[in-house]
């Protein structure tokens, strides 16, 4: 549509002069009218050898009338209708009184034309045919030639054919109006989409830094806490605290930068090519969760190798996030289970642990009040986002005894169709 609204833009300027100043193109008009209806009146069609031009001389009132006629049609756009009435009456007055008559109703002409162009066509059909009717009656009363005589036919035939041409204009400017108002309404549409689709790419790119960053600072965290501690008195197992530091911290900056090339131009260097994280690799991630001291039992009907890439990247992102809160919040001695299972159309997860029970503990420490899965802040946000993206749901809820528990349904049938869409 860019291009039609180029080429309306383009007609614009042919149009400014007259609308810029339509009483100065108004009384152009008027004065080419009136030397055309003067030019006329010097001509005699019943010559003895045919039309001939200046055999005949108009009188002083068919001038004034002509003159008159003319003048109205400088306020044709202000008010047309009294218009049309009055260069109506000094036509029919000149029909009366001439014989044969001078073209005074070439101004009817420019003024029908005009109230059909400028008004509907209810107007049009109220106020044209009303005036044919008298001219042309006029014309055949008081007219010495036949009724069928050239002059009254033509007469009828120019002022219907000017109230068809200026009804087609109109119809054709309100055409092109629609056109390009579309056209405009098409080109903000397409606009808003892309900010759309920018905000949403943002936010999912946040959302996976998010995951990232929590996610591999907190296992860095805890592991350098656990070689502080143990660094004088257990130097070996400060040692492998301190691998796991370091086999941490590249995994993060593999993912932070396979997530940042997303933002990269065309003509950057090209981003990685690693597959995005799924369950693919969700034994590796618990194996990390695993060696950082907290007990992990996976549990799996399947494989799930035939997901939606939307609905694997969620359902990883899920359970990678809400074990970083288990293994934040929960308590050292926590344990977790995960549970991923596809049901008919839907892929279930389901993370649980059994951190200490809520109650009264201090606010704010390790296991007390929303201690466990459910104090992930941003990270439990992320995760509603990710299920409400692809059509689905996530509870998060404290269990009886103690521990959270956090269960998120993906349907695949959204997931794919987004895909599709992008």
């Amino acid at each position: 549509m860019i291009a039609p609204l180029a080429g309306f833009r383009r007609l614009a300027p042919t149009r400014s002069w007259p609308s810029a100043h339509p009483t100065a193109f108004d009384a152009g008009l008027a004065s080419a009218v009136l030397l055309c209806m003067v030019a006329a009146s010097f001509a005699d069609a019943h010559g003895p050898h045919g039309p001939t031009f200046g055999t005949r001389t108009p009188e002083v009132r068919s001038l004034l009338l002509m003159v008159t006629a003319a003048g109205a049609l400088v306020f044709r756009r202000a008010c047309p209708v009294p218009v049309v009435a009055v260069t109506g009456a000094l036509s029919v007055a000149e029909l009366v009184a001439g014989d044969p008559p001078a073209p005074v109703a070439m101004s009817v002409v420019v003024a029908l034309y005009t109230v059909a162009s400028r008004t509907d066509r209810p107007t049009t059909w109220r106020v044209g045919l009303p005036a044919m009717t008298v001219l042309t009656g006029a014309a055949v009363l008081f007219s010495s030639a036949p009724w069928y005589s050239q002059e009254n036919l033509g007469l009828f035939a120019w002022t219907g054919m000017a109230s068809a041409a200026g009804d087609a204009v109109r119809s054709r400017r309100a055409f092109v109006d629609a056109m390009r108002e579309r056209a405009e309404r098409a080109e903000r549409t397409r606009e808003e989409e892309a900010r759309r689709r920018v905000a949403e790419e943002r936010l999912r790119i946040a959302r996976d830094l998010h995951d990232v960053v929590a996610h591999h600072i907190a296992l860095v965290n805890v592991q350098a806490g656990v070689a502080a501690h143990v660094m004088d008195r257990r130097p070996d197992q400060a040692k492998e605290a301190l691998s796991q530091v370091r086999e941490a911290s590249r995994s993060a900056l593999n993912e932070l930068r396979a997530t940042v090339g997303l933002l990269r131009q065309s003509g950057d260097p090209a981003a990685p090519t690693e597959p995005a994280p799924g369950l693919a690799v969700l034994e590796p991630l618990l194996d990390g969760f695993r060696r950082s001291g907290l007990p992990v039992e996976l549990t799996r009907t399947e494989r799930c190798t035939a997901l939606p890439a939307a609905v694997d990247l969620a359902a990883y992102r899920i359970v990678q996030e809400a074990l970083t809160n288990v293994r934040k919040h929960a308590g050292a001695a926590a344990k977790a289970e995960v549970s991923v299972v596809r049901v008919g159309g839907t892929l279930e997860v389901t993370v649980l642990d059994d951190g200490r029970p809520c109650g009264p503990a201090p606010e704010g420490a390790a296991g007390g009040p929303g201690a466990g899965i459910g104090s992930g802040g941003h990270g439990l946000v992320g995760m509603r986002e990710r299920a409400a993206a692809l059509g689905g749901t996530l509870t998060v809820g404290p269990r009886c005894g103690g521990g959270f528990r956090v269960r998120a349904i993906l349907p695949f049938e959204a997931a794919a169709e987004g895909d599709v869409d992008g």
